[in-house]
């Protein structure tokens, strides 16, 4: 069974996000670390990038931050290398497709592959285009994990029944950041999902609080929250991980009972 199936198993899953770098490496490493031991799923390891068309403001001020502070994509690879020395837990990247090009797709998949990373997700990265990427991945045995947005409609079956790994769903029009409520009735969309996949789904963009994962979670297979990480780490620097980890129990409880 692969680590992702394994982190769906008979619950649902709690899977936060966290810019690499930000605000420096060590830091991120100290924050992964403790939203392990707070009862994290599945993480999403976010590579920065200069241009992230899916970002909102806050995470996007992450990405420039950790770009300045030096970060590369052999560095976040060093840091998934000694984090795999530690821990099944499923880790994916998110990044941008020119982050995968500039590296060399073949060279970036394999590195992942090679280094324990469980699959990718490319926000920017049309359906109709994966197959630039789709069969290196198989090939290396990454998953290129699928997003469905309120918008994908018709096409919401076809991409389930080609999804690996998981089903990442974006809950809301816009981009990342939190939102006070998430009002977009998300239950015919998990509704043709599950007709046509086994593939677990995961509910992500504005999920800010537990009360909202829990709600997300028990329309679907599990929540997916970023922003609100991203800003306690911009509040608290070097000083994040603890409170980061405090945050992610509080989270991943409600996730677990709902």
């Amino acid at each position: 069974m692969s680590r992702i199936k394994k982190a769906f198993e008979n619950k649902k899953a709690f899977i936060p996000f966290i810019t690499c770098g930000d605000p420096d490496i060590e830091t991120t490493e100290s924050i992964v670390n403790e939203v392990i031991k707070a009862g994290a799923d599945l993480i999403e390891l976010g590579i920065p990038f200069s241009d992230p068309t899916a970002e909102g403001p806050v995470i996007q001020a992450a990405n420039v931050r950790a770009l300045k502070n030096g970060i590369t994509t052999d560095k976040i690879f060093e840091l998934t290398k000694r984090l795999r020395e530690d821990t099944e837990i499923p880790l994916v990247y998110m990044t941008y497709a020119n982050v995968v090009y500039s590296y060399g797709s073949e060279r970036f998949i394999g590195k992942c592959s090679e280094i324990g990373i469980d699959g990718i997700i490319l926000p920017d990265l049309p359906f109709e285009e994966k197959d630039e990427f789709s069969d290196i991945c198989k090939e290396k045995g990454v998953d290129l994990i699928s997003l469905i947005a309120p918008t994908s409609r018709q096409r919401t079956a076809m991409i389930a029944r080609e999804a690996e790994g998981f089903i990442y769903l974006v809950s809301s029009l816009g981009v990342t950041g939190q939102r006070d409520r998430i009002d977009t009735d998300l239950s015919p969309i998990i509704k043709t999902i599950k007709e046509n996949t086994d593939i677990p789904c995961a509910v992500g963009f504005g999920i800010s609080d537990p009360t909202q994962a829990a709600g997300m979670a028990a329309l679907s297979d599990g929540a997916i929250t970023g922003s609100a990480i991203i800003r306690i780490i911009e509040e608290y620097g070097r000083e994040a991980p603890a409170h980061v980890g405090a945050f992610v129990k509080s989270m991943a409880d409600a996730v677990h009972s709902a």
